[in-house]
């Protein structure tokens, strides 16, 4: 048999040559040094004087050798792990993980289809759905819950994730006064805080305020999760043509501008500390002026991004399995298969807000059931073909011959399973078997699948020393 066939075991898409790479970094440069940032926290402020940047009040003129040299200390691979201690992702190069997002403002009730406010039981079974889905990474809060106090809905939300699911978790919170609180629960999972750093279950992130701002709380939350040594995500979102250029280059700038601040006031509070940058550049709808999470501008620009984080070695948070639609239906497949192959092949690392309607504002557990579908079809569009003795199967053909049939064979039922990728909502029947099993819409099934795991999946309890101690924290809050 041969054995010198090379396997393409990936498919990969670049937006941007290594040129052009250099011409965005440079650009960027450029504005951080020459325009600058405004930074609301007065520690950052000391901490980039003494370093080297120029201070004038709150705005910040930051050197390229001070960017340079937080890029450098930067780890270019951030572990995460279950709530057990095993690691799930290892976010570095172009490894992709997909899940769903946060803090929408309301949800698709997958009972009645009613657009509602969301609640903690909602955020409940958003965990149990996201940890049944094979192809779904990590968990999110899915909605920002209404029937909890609203200075500490972001440590009930958390609450109810870690209860319903082993997967890593990415959380936010409202201020750092509450990432304490969100930080102890996961002591009590963990023992303690250097078992929680060895084997982190959760990341947290903050956002800048676009264009080329940081507010107090979002630097005050960067240094908290600097200082505990846990990973950081740090988030751009500028909108094209409204908070950033309309060009695409010009937006990919200001997020990179954005995210490499933040970045540089973290690694000053703690050089080598786990960061993922993350960018959610968007285009603004000129007829609409609403963020578009739809359109293939979006696509491009968290492509490019992407690409700038191999560029730089730093691990990267992207956007993907969103629409601009109101309802699960052609429109919410159509920009969610879009996005989710764009970011797979782009090699975005952790890419969240799966299952998204609405632009962003709004959470469906049937369009995050059918994009964990999508996201099996994309893992298998992107492995591509894998060539080798085995797949080339010489010897079956031979076997079989002109005129013969390769179904009974034992090369097929070895194989099938990892060459043909298997659909669990997608409708392969003839349609006489679909009319006689109801017509229903691959929309209708998602939604059945959604409401089965509500109803059936059963999640790892946390153990129950750590539920005593999180159940007292939560009935102090």
């Amino acid at each position: 048999m041969r054995s010198n066939y090379k396997s393409n075991s990936t498919i990969q898409f670049k937006t941007l040559s290594r040129e052009q790479c250099d011409i965005l970094h440079y650009a960027t440069l450029e504005v951080l040094s020459d325009t600058g940032v405004i930074v609301q926290e007065k520690r950052s402020l000391e901490l980039l004087k003494k370093s080297g940047a120029f201070v004038n009040g709150n705005q910040v003129r930051i050197p390229p050798a001070l960017v340079e040299k937080a890029i450098s200390t930067t780890p270019s691979s951030v572990a995460l792990y279950d709530r057990n201690g095993n690691r799930k992702m290892r976010l570095e190069g172009e490894n992709f993980y997909f899940g769903p997002g946060p803090s929408t403002t309301y949800t698709i009730d997958p009972y009645t289809g009613e657009r509602r406010y969301p609640k903690k039981q909602d955020t409940r079974n958003a965990a149990k759905i996201i940890d049944a889905l094979p192809n779904i990474d990590f968990a999110m809060d899915f909605g920002t819950i209404k029937d909890v106090p609203t200075e500490i809905a972001d440590i009930h939300l958390f609450h109810a994730l870690l209860e319903n699911t082993t997967k890593p978790i990415i959380h936010w919170g409202f201020n750092a006064k509450n990432l304490v609180t969100i930080v102890d629960i996961c002591l009590a999972v963990a023992g303690d805080l250097e078992e929680l750093q060895k084997y982190p279950f959760i990341s947290l992130f903050s956002t800048s305020n676009t264009p080329l701002q940081h507010s107090e709380e979002a630097i005050e939350k960067l240094v908290f999760t600097a200082e505990k040594n846990l990973p950081a995500i740090y988030v751009s979102a500028p909108m094209a043509g409204g908070t950033s250029p309309v060009t695409l280059a010009g937006t990919v700038i200001v997020a990179l501008a954005e995210c490499l601040s933040g970045l540089v006031i973290h690694q000053l509070v703690r050089e080598g500390a786990p960061f993922v940058m993350g960018g959610v550049p968007a285009p603004t709808d000129m007829n609409t002026m609403v963020m578009s999470y739809g359109n293939p501008e979006f696509n491009l620009m968290h492509a490019a991004f992407a690409e700038m984080a191999h560029y730089y070695k730093i691990p990267m948070w992207g956007t993907a399995g969103c629409s601009d639609s109101k309802a699960l239906d052609e429109q919410s497949a159509i920009e969610a298969t879009a996005s989710i192959m764009m970011s797979a092949m782009s090699g975005a690392n952790l890419i969240h807000d799966v299952g998204y309607l609405e632009g962003g504002t709004t959470s469906s557990a049937g369009q995050l059931v059918m994009c964990d579908e999508i996201i099996g079809f994309v893992k298998r569009m992107v492995r591509g073909v894998e060539v080798n003795d085995v797949t080339l199967a010489l010897e079956v053909i031979k076997k079989v011959g002109p005129a013969g049939h390769f179904v009974t064979d034992e090369h097929t039922f070895n194989n099938f399973k990892r060459e043909l990728w298997i659909p669990k909502i997608l409708d392969k029947n003839q349609y006489q078997v679909w009319c006689d099993k109801g017509k229903i819409t691959c929309g209708e099934r998602a939604m059945e699948k959604a409401r089965y795991i509500i109803e059936n999946h059963v999640s790892e309890s946390l153990p129950e020393k750590a539920k005593v101690k999180i159940d007292a924290i939560i009935d102090r809050l």
